[in-house]
């Protein structure tokens, strides 16, 4: 065997997989010659014959079993909606942003579902079932948390709609845990991804009133470590925080948003909780656009240009969406698509507010928002949850591409959601306490202390010296007489 052959560097071909022919003896600048230890040139002529081609099939045995690691690229007619409705859903999340089913739980069962009277795997009345929800390719549920206005009280009169409230979120934790291979509970979007993945449909909570947080910002806080996760400004009636659509359609004035308002979306910005504009009054919506700091929704709402009704937002609305960057999520209530003739309203209703929401603010900011549950009747054509196929791809008939449907089923609510709870960690990073303002209606009727409290100020006590005070009954004997002080 000869002695080592030294060979211009040009003359061999590197091969990264065999650290024998590499080059490394250091910078560029110093020799490029490539030592040969123990090869006669008969060796080297066979190796530089048969090295490309020995790289080559190891490649290949690579890269072949690779590729079926990679997604199938599926061909599918572009006219069968039917097959690109299924694909697109199968591997996309559908979610709804409005279904008002713990409502039904409460008043129809007072909120008992172990008894046994309470079986979603059932067929049931009404709209949603889970049977219906699979055959609707469902993958995510916001579930409305709704309690009705309150019609014999004043706006700060005592009521019961907080604790009724809070059963109504119970109701809703505890059915979602009841059907763990079915639902699974989110407070966040990437959640809802992950129990998308897994087979399961994300369930999530929203809260369909102002009203039921009793006017208070400190109530928020509480809904919010609950699991809430978006708040309709106001229902049916007007609160400490905005105007109702419904009182403007009364022949009410619109005042929009309130002082107090304005401190409430500050702190739903800062809990980066979403601000839901279902139900407002025009000027609301408007007012609230203007000062928000985070994309707000709509969780079930048209468009105003198709239908005049109040419930729908207006096309100078339409196009602070979409420099808000929030969403609008259309509404199935029949009284809402067809004014003169309810019982007329089609799913062609549905689709001609979705394609108006796009003409105007763009396939990013639209979404569904069915109100199932809720309504009291349906479109012809979106009679259940089981229909959400068909409204897909009646859209995708008017020429809506894969990519648009894909935004329109979810991933533009879970864009918002996301870009909501990132605004309220940046606010909360800027230091921004809770908000400790207080709706000045309710300092009128503020607890002004006992007839002997122990107050912690001298000028607190001069100022309410005067001022006649209920004596606790931790100063009253036994027979109710006052002890003294």
């Amino acid at each position: 065997m000869p002695a080592s052959t030294t060979v211009p560097s040009d003359r061999v071909e590197s091969d990264p997989n065999n650290p024998s022919l590499m080059d490394t003896s250091g910078p560029a600048s110093q020799s490029q010659a490539v030592i040969l230890s123990n090869l006669d040139s008969n060796q080297v002529s066979w190796f530089k014959r048969w090295s490309l081609a020995i790289l080559a099939i190891s490649v290949a045995s690579i890269s072949v079993p690779l590729s079926f690691l990679q997604p199938a690229k599926i061909s599918i007619d572009p006219h069968d909606y039917g097959a690109r409705t299924k694909h697109v859903l199968s591997t996309s999340p559908l979610i709804d942003g409005h279904n008002d089913l713990p409502h039904l739980i409460r008043i129809e069962l007072y909120g008992k579902m172990y008894d046994g009277s309470l079986n979603l795997n059932d067929k049931l009345l009404g709209h949603t079932d889970v049977q219906r929800m699979r055959k609707g390719q469902m993958g995510g549920q916001f579930w409305s948390v709704f309690v009705e206005c309150e019609t014999v009280v004043g706006i700060d009169d005592p009521t019961w709609v907080v604790r009724d409230t809070l059963e109504q979120i119970d109701i809703t934790r505890r059915f979602i845990e009841e059907y763990p291979s079915v639902f699974q509970y989110c407070d966040n979007p990437q959640c809802a991804r992950t129990a998308f993945k897994a087979g399961r449909i994300a369930s999530m909570i929203g809260i369909e009133g102002g009203h039921q947080v009793g006017n208070s910002l400190g109530a928020i806080r509480q809904m919010y470590d609950l699991g809430a996760r978006y708040i309709t400004t106001t229902h049916n009636c007007d609160n400490a925080f905005a105007t109702a659509a419904s009182t403007v359609a009364a022949g009410g004035e619109d005042k929009g948003l309130t002082s107090f308002g304005h401190e409430y979306v500050k702190e739903m910005n800062r809990l980066g909780m979403m601000i839901d504009l279902s139900h407002v009054s025009h000027q609301t919506m408007r007012d609230v656009l203007s000062v928000t700091r985070s994309p707000i929704i709509f969780s079930h709402s048209g468009a105003y240009s198709v239908q005049k009704h109040l419930r729908h937002a207006p096309d100078d609305v339409l196009r602070g969406i979409k420099r808000n960057g929030g969403i609008i999520m259309a509404v199935f209530v029949n009284r809402f698509l067809n004014m003169k003739h309810p019982e007329e309203a089609t799913i062609h209703d549905v689709v001609d507010h979705i394609m108006h929401i796009v003409a105007v603010a763009g396939w990013e900011h639209v979404g569904v928002g069915s109100d199932f549950s809720g309504t009291p009747s349906t479109p012809i054509g979106l009679e259940d949850v089981s229909k959400y196929p068909d409204l897909v791809a009646l859209l995708m008939e008017r020429g809506a591409t894969d990519e648009q449907i894909r935004l329109f089923a979810g991933e533009n609510l879970l864009r918002v959601w996301a870009a909501i709870e990132k605004r309220g960690i940046e606010i909360q990073a800027e230091g921004t306490k809770p908000n400790e303002a207080v709706w000045e209606e309710r300092i009128k009727g503020w607890a002004t202390g006992f007839a002997n409290s122990p107050f912690m100020f001298r000028s607190t006590r001069e100022q309410r010296k005067d001022i006649k005070r209920t004596a606790h009954n931790f100063n009253v004997n036994g027979d109710g007489v006052h002890k003294p002080e």
